[in-house]
C-alpha cells in the first residue's frame, strides 16, 4: 500500500503542514499513522479523501461544510444548494465593489475630495488572508473568514462600522495625551480586545494580544489607523498594560 510522509503531501497538494495538521485537529483528516517520531504518514485512502477536501474547497466552501459533505454523502446535494446560495452573494458583492470602486475614480478623475472609507469600500478583505494564515495559523484565518461569510451584507457593513469606531477611540485617546494605564484608556481597550476576540473566534492569548500591538506600530499600514508610529506606540503600550493586568 502506498504512504506518503505529511512534508510530500503538503508540497503536492499545495499547502502546508501546518494546514494538514488543522484538519487533523479538526477532525477532518486524519493520518493513516503516526510514526513514534511524531511523523504523520498519509495512505491511499487518506489521500481520496484529501483529494474531495481539496475540490470541495477549490468552491470556497468553508471546513464546517466540508466536514458536513464528508461525513454524509446525502447532505452533498444541500451543500452544494447552500454554495449556489453563497457563490450568488458572492457576486452581488463583487457587483457592489465594481460600482463603489467606478465611483471612487469618477470621483477622483473629477477632482472631488474623497472620504477614506469611500476610498477602500471595493477592496476585499481577502488580500490580508496570507499574511493572517502566516502570523496565527490557518484556524484564525478559518474562523474569521467563516465568522464574515455567516453575516448578511448589512451584518458586515455594521461590522466594519464597529471596527472603524474602536480604532477611531483608541485613535483620540493616543492624540489627547492619555497614558496607557489610563482608566479611560483601559476600559477603550477592553472594548477593542472584545472585538479582536470577535474578529478571531476566539480570546487571543497575552502573547498574540502584544503581538498585535507590536504590529500596530512596525506595520505603516495599521500605524497610519492611529495617525502615525508615535501614537501607534501609545496603543501598544495600553495593550501591553491590559494584557498584564487581564490576561497573564
Amino acid at each position: 500500500m502506498n504512504e506518503w510522509p505529511i512534508a510530500e503531501v503538503a508540497r503536492a497538494a499545495g499547502v502546508t503542514s501546518r494546514t494538514l495538521r488543522h484538519y487533523e485537529s479538526v477532525g477532518l483528516l486524519r493520518p493513516s499513522r503516526v510514526a513514534a517520531n511524531g511523523y504523520r504518514f498519509y495512505g491511499e485512502t487518506e489521500i481520496a479523501r484529501l483529494y474531495r477536501i481539496l475540490a470541495l474547497r477549490s468552491l470556497d466552501l468553508p471546513l464546517p461544510d466540508i466536514a458536513r459533505a464528508l461525513a454524509d454523502e446525502r447532505s452533498l446535494t444541500e451543500t452544494m444548494r447552500a454554495h449556489v446560495a453563497a457563490l450568488e452573494e458572492a457576486r452581488s458583492a463583487m457587483e457592489r465593489r465594481i460600482a463603489a470602486v467606478r465611483n471612487a475614480l469618477a470621483a477622483l478623475e473629477e477632482g472631488k475630495t474623497m472620504d477614506i472609507d469611500d476610498v477602500l469600500a471595493g477592496v476585499d478583505d481577502a488580500r490580508w488572508e496570507g499574511e493572517v494564515r502566516e502570523r496565527w495559523g490557518d484556524g484564525a484565518w478559518e474562523r474569521s473568514a467563516a465568522r464574515r461569510a455567516a453575516m448578511t451584507p448589512g451584518e458586515r457593513r455594521a461590522d466594519d462600522a464597529h471596527g472603524r469606531d474602536v480604532i477611531a477611540a483608541l485613535r483620540a485617546a493616543a492624540e489627547r495625551g492619555l497614558s496607557p494605564d489610563a482608566a479611560e484608556f483601559q476600559h477603550l481597550i477592553g472594548i477593542h480586545h472584545a472585538w479582536i476576540a470577535e474578529q478571531w473566534g476566539r480570546v487571543p492569548s497575552p502573547e498574540a494580544y502584544r503581538g498585535l500591538g507590536d504590529l500596530y506600530v512596525d506595520d505603516p499600514r495599521f500605524a497610519v489607523n492611529f495617525g502615525g508610529v508615535a501614537h501607534a506606540r501609545v496603543v501598544r503600550d495600553a495593550m501591553a498594560v491590559y494584557a498584564a493586568a487581564h490576561l497573564d
